[in-house]
Formats: structure tokens, sequence, C-alpha cells
């Protein structure tokens, strides 16, 4: 691995850091106070992983359907797999059932989750056309009963993660926070986004801070976190007790480390080389190949599912397109290899793809 350099670059007075401490669910700590969020298709375990391995202080599942679990569909108990060192995890269910969402949460506990995170903030069609998901927050009853049903079977802290709104009218992210906190929800995340806005636009850190002036339970905030000094600023203006970082980690689980160093003395890291980029694309090819087949040897076959995500770290380095288009094609570990080694050729200068 490539040797870490710091800057000695601090913020000005008028950005002063924020003063960190762990955030504290329950018996978990979570340190340093930034975690990944959960993100379909995205975060399974193999991103986790190298996530904590940069410093993400919590990592989550995937949103995981409740009624999956319920009737015992394998793809749907495979998102409660998850290796050692991914702890602290919370596994995230979704669903509107209160007696499903119930039977799911003791699946979860059993499979050894540290934290169990009901999603109230899934904009996608599919999710909240059942009621789950963002939907309610249109729906505090049916919202209250989710809670209590999961509170009253999980044997560890509830957490739950939702946005600011529906719609800017109704549904109110700091009405969830107080009716989370009265159901005995131990911490709540929010974007700052309404379902309506899904990803577009600027995320609104205003009510995120009004929820965490209203509540006891801790608030993590989400939205828009994309660099170190984005963090400071969201705990700044918040007084959130942790951020929470989405698509900014993908294909960058270095941005945990880069967040931590900024946060605790105002270091600015440099990003990671060229070197250490393809070093952990390849990591993630290998580790996707173990946990599918248990091997790493050059003939074994990458996922599909894994292509887009292997894309990403390839951004901004030399004849990325032709990279990244190379692999969505993928089907081996020496696929994956080849397309690395003529990236590592062309940021020597030497030729890289044959026509």
């Amino acid at each position: 691995m490539s040797a870490i350099a710091t800057s000695t670059a601090v913020p000005s007075q008028s950005e002063s850091l924020p003063a960190l401490a762990p955030m504290r669910i329950g018996p978990v700590n979570v340190w340093p106070p930034i975690t990944l969020a959960p993100m379909a298709g995205e975060t399974g375990s193999v991103l986790r992983r190298l996530c904590r391995r940069q410093g993400a202080g919590l990592v989550c599942t995937e949103l995981t359907s409740s009624h999956g679990l319920f009737y015992k569909n394998r793809r749907s108990a495979e998102y409660l797999i998850w290796d050692a060192e991914e702890h602290p995890i919370a596994a995230q269910l979704f669903g509107s059932e209160p007696e499903v969402m119930a039977v799911a949460t003791r699946m979860a506990c059993e499979a050894g989750a540290d934290l169990i995170d009901i999603n109230m903030g899934c904009w996608v069609p599919k999710v909240a056309r059942t009621g789950a998901g963002a939907s309610l927050l249109k729906d505090l009853c049916r919202a209250r009963a989710v809670m209590s049903a999961v509170v009253e079977a999980s044997s560890v802290p509830v957490t739950i993660k939702t946005r600011v709104g529906w719609d800017g009218c109704v549904g109110s992210a700091v009405e969830m926070a107080r009716l989370a906190q009265d159901c005995g929800v131990a911490a709540v995340a929010i974007h700052g986004r309404t379902a309506v806005q899904g990803f577009t636009g600027r995320a609104d850190w205003g009510p995120i801070a009004e929820a965490a002036r209203a509540v006891r339970i801790p608030v993590i905030g989400n939205g828009d976190v994309c660099t170190p000094e984005d963090a400071a600023r969201m705990f700044r203006e918040t007084g959130c007790a942790a951020v929470m970082v989405g698509r900014a980690a993908l294909g960058n689980p270095w941005i945990f480390r880069e967040m931590s160093s900024y946060l605790l003395d105002g270091a600015s890291l440099p990003p990671p080389t060229a070197e250490e980029r393809l070093e952990v694309t390849y990591e993630h090819a290998r580790l996707t190949a173990m946990q599918a087949h248990g091997s790493d040897a050059p003939d074994t076959p990458v996922h599909a599912s894994a292509r887009g995500q292997l894309s990403h770290y390839l951004c901004g380095l030399p004849h990325a397109a032709e990279a990244r288009r190379r692999m969505v094609r993928i089907r081996t570990l020496s696929d994956v290899r080849e397309i690395l080694d003529a990236v590592e050729r062309a940021h020597r200068g030497e030729p890289a793809f044959a026509a």
C-alpha cells in the first residue's frame, strides 16, 4: 500500500472543526462517527469491508425485503451474510406490515446484526407503492406500528433512515424523529431531500438541524456529503451526531480516511495514487470472486453485478473510458487483471490497450 503523506493545512477560525465524539447507539460505539449509507445494488459485503478498512465507523446492508425474509427467499437471506471485519453493521429492512417486519427483525438479530435499521426513505416506486420506505412519511399511524413492532422484536438497538419529508408539504423529518424516539428507536438518519426529489436538486440540511434539536437520540446527517469539508460543515450546521456518506463512497472507500483525518486534526490527505486505486479495484474483484466461489484463481468468474462497481474506481485514470467499456464485459479475474494492467501501462506513458 502506498505511503500516505499529510498536509499541515488547518481550517480557518471561521471554519473551525467540530468537536468529534463517538456516537453511541445503545451498546454500539460508532467511531469515527462517519457511516456508510445503505445503497441498493451497491453496499454488498465487499464494499462494506473496503470502507471499514478505510475507517468507516459503521456500515449497513442493502435494503432487504422483510417479505423476502419472511417467505425465506434465498436472495434476501444472502443479504444477512457478512464478514467479521464488517462489524459494527446494521441490517436494513423495509416493509409496511408490522408482523412481517417483526419476523424479519428476529432473523436479522439471529444472523448477528449489531443494529436493525428500518428504511423509511426509499422513494423507488416498487418500494414506496407498497406503503413501505418513504411512504411511511405519509402514514404516521402505520409508521408507529412498524417501529413499535420492530423495537419489540429486536434484541439490538433499532434505528431508522428517512428523508426530510415526502414532497415538502406532506411528512416531516422532525415529526418522524419525535415519533421514532417515542417508539424506542435509538437513532435517526435523515437524508436532506424529499422523497419526490429522489436524488435531484440539492440536499436541505435545515430539517436535519431541527430534528437534532428536537430529540434526545442521535441524529445522523445525510445528503451531499461528498468531501471532508462537507462533513465538517454538516456537523457544524446541524449539530448531528454522525454523518452518513452514500454515493461519494462508490469507487472511493478512501473518502472515510480523508474525512477522519480532516475532522480530527485538519489534515488534508492526498488522494489515493493510481497504483493504490488499481490495487483496491483488483481487491474488490478478488473479494467478490472469493465470496461467490471460494477461489481467487485467474479463471474464477466475477459476477456481472460487480462490473459497475469496478468501473467506479477507474474515473480519472488514463484511458478510463476504454477501461470502463471493457470492464462491463468482464467474465473472470484474469479479465480484470488485463484491464488494470493496461491502465497501469498507460499511467507510465506506455502503450495500453491493443486495438
